[in-house]
């Protein structure tokens, strides 16, 4: 009889730990600066127009993604990629800062908001792929998968304190102690990244016609054909792509709190953290389990269909504590599903190469919920936030069911 693995095997290796923690701390302060965000916003614009001015945080958040996301992979691949953390978390950090020094100022329109958004999601463009693809550098193989239900949680556990923190620190000290709090945070990840010992930045150099040698368009064309060419890799993207922008209900919060249910800016953080709670539950049990699983496809499969679910029920919804569950309900399912989709990501794509399928995976992962979050105020300025919502998780279903209809060897996928 063998002995069964450890749910925290991958935590053993003094590196990955170290970024486990940091990115804790660092991720807690980027969501409670992002829940500030659109509470920031949708305070200073006209009434009229708040719906639209929440989705543009969603569409300048996500330009800057599509327009480096080939480029920033390559990076990644071709650059140590601890250094290009490095590089990027300090920049999000004055950026940060910056925002906060504007907002002590007294803002009264929101473009300088929209304008350091962005500025800051370019620099996570180049951060993301680099910290992906770091990872797998970090543990054996063997532990890879546990390392990223880790990770999962991790990020859960910062979308649970970080947003629920952001209603508190909003309602005691205003909004640019919130931008404050994130500035200080990225120095965690700083410091995680400085105390690794032995650990190789660079992408495999194992000998291939795909791995890059230097930064130029070929090696990102040919990250892209590899992407395209595997039909798991596809489909997990397009799920996610598809899930997060007709689901993403995220960027009407406000106006579900504000004008809906009127409870406040605590009450608003407790509702952007809900799916958090719901994920960091799924995301515990699924650690010991990930790798008892054996049908994985029909897993997430069934996982992205319960979130399109979820989210029609939320949008239906007039009741505080029953949106609150439909949106735990949301975090459950997509924790899950994601989960699936990076064991699939990760290991069917060689080192090498995966810096670059964490690029263009960006633009499906972070365009998804970024374009939908525009979406979703365009749909709600025209016809109310709760139609807006419920559409987009028929969206969901529909878009699942297409996907799952076109790739068999995703529904075939086994352990």
């Amino acid at each position: 009889m063998t002995d069964r693995p450890s749910p925290v095997a991958a935590l053993r290796h003094r590196n990955f730990r170290l970024l486990w923690v940091g990115q804790l701390v660092s991720m807690s302060g980027s969501l409670m600066q992002s829940a500030a965000i659109l509470w920031h916003v949708a305070l200073i614009s006209p009434p009229e127009h708040k719906a639209i001015a929440l989705g543009a945080v969603g569409l300048v958040r996500v330009l800057p993604i599509v327009g480096f996301s080939l480029i920033s992979g390559v990076v990644a691949d071709v650059y140590d990629r601890r250094r290009v953390m490095l590089i990027t978390q300090t920049l999000m950090a004055a950026l940060a800062a910056v925002l906060a020094l504007l907002t002590m100022g007294g803002l009264r329109t929101p473009w300088p908001i929209y304008v350091l958004a962005a500025l800051s999601s370019a620099a996570g463009a180049f951060d993301g792929p680099a910290r992906s693809a770091l990872i797998p550098n970090l543990v054996p193989r063997a532990h890879l998968a546990n390392a990223l239900s880790l990770n999962t949680i991790m990020f859960q556990i910062a979308a649970v304190a970080g947003p629920s923190a952001a209603g508190l620190v909003i309602a005691t000290g205003g909004v640019a102690a919130a931008y404050w709090i994130n500035a200080a945070s990225f120095l965690a990840v700083i410091g995680a990244l400085v105390l690794m010992r032995d650990v190789q930045g660079k992408g495999s150099r194992a000998a291939s016609p795909h791995a890059p040698g230097k930064l130029s368009l070929k090696a990102a064309l040919d990250g892209l054909r590899f992407v395209f060419s595997q039909p798991l890799i596809r489909s997990s993207m397009l799920l996610d792509f598809f899930a997060t922008f007709f689901s993403s209900a995220t960027a009407l919060l406000p106006i579900f709190a504000q004008d809906i249910l009127g409870i406040g800016a605590q009450g608003y953080g407790w509702l952007y953290a809900a799916p958090s709670v719901g994920a960091l539950v799924a995301g515990a049990a699924m650690v010991p389990l990930v790798d008892r699983i054996d049908r994985r496809g029909v897993v997430l499969l069934w996982a992205i269909a319960g979130y399109g679910l979820a989210t029609v029920a939320f949008g239906a919804s007039h009741s505080f504590w029953l949106m609150f569950a439909c949106l735990v309900m949301t975090g459950a399912t997509d924790s899950v599903s994601t989960v699936f989709r990076n064991v699939i990501r990760q290991l069917e794509t060689p080192d090498h190469l995966r810096g670059r399928m964490m690029g263009i995976n960006m633009v499906f992962f972070m365009g998804g919920p970024q374009l939908g979050e525009l979406e979703a105020g365009l749909v709600a300025n025209w016809w109310g936030a709760p139609f807006s919502v419920m559409s987009g998780g028929v969206g969901c279903l529909l878009a699942t069911a297409w996907v799952a209809a076109r790739t068999p060897a995703l529904r075939a996928y086994r352990r």
